[in-house]
């Protein structure tokens, strides 16, 4: 972990809440992952044992660095990390080239997704999607511009900062009936 990568201060927690991403994702080794917001890796390298195919995507090039280190050190094959501004990199080309996402799994900074990002997930139509935030403002915003098309299956609150306010809040959306393209 480099020192412009972001990474889950309380381990005890963050295994916590990777395990309830993966749990939300329910992926059965046959999906293509889409992580977004990725930061050095780790959601992606949880994931990657019950997935075909992970996508990791970070703005943060020093980041993406240390999580194709972390996928390596930990022997993953399976991962494809690309750095750049998400809102730019998902494009249907780029959808072509690295396969149609399944679940994407999102965890943004505390300003939440840009509206570009949103929509390019909305048009992707992946069957899941687990958005974890420690904002939930924003990302209650952003679970309404997708309410047309996703609604809400599940929602667990994980206290990663024990005697404060704050928590990562995890929720898993689902693809509603009639907007299934698979």
């Amino acid at each position: 972990v480099g020192p412009k990568s972001f990474y889950q201060t309380n381990p005890a927690q963050a295994r916590v809440l990777y395990e309830v991403a993966a749990r939300f994702a329910g992926l059965t080794g046959t999906e293509t992952v889409y992580d977004l917001y990725c930061g050095t890796g780790t959601i992606s390298c949880y994931v990657a044992g019950d997935a075909a195919k992970v996508v990791g995507l970070e703005y943060v090039e020093e980041a993406v660095s240390d999580a194709g280190i972390n996928a390596g050190l930990n022997g993953i094959g399976n991962i494809k990390f690309v750095s750049g501004d998400i809102k730019d990199l998902l494009t249907p080309e780029f959808f072509r080239e690295h396969g149609a996402p399944d679940v994407i799994i999102t965890d943004p900074p505390r300003a939440g997704m840009h509206g570009d990002v949103v929509k390019a997930i909305a048009d992707a139509g992946p069957g899941t999607i687990v958005y974890v935030s420690c904002n939930p403002a924003t990302q209650a915003r952003d679970i309404q511009l997708l309410a047309e098309k996703y609604e809400v299956a599940a929602i667990h609150a994980v206290d990663m900062f024990p005697q404060t306010h704050h928590i990562e809040n995890v929720v898993k959306l689902v693809l509603r009936e009639g907007h299934r393209q698979r």
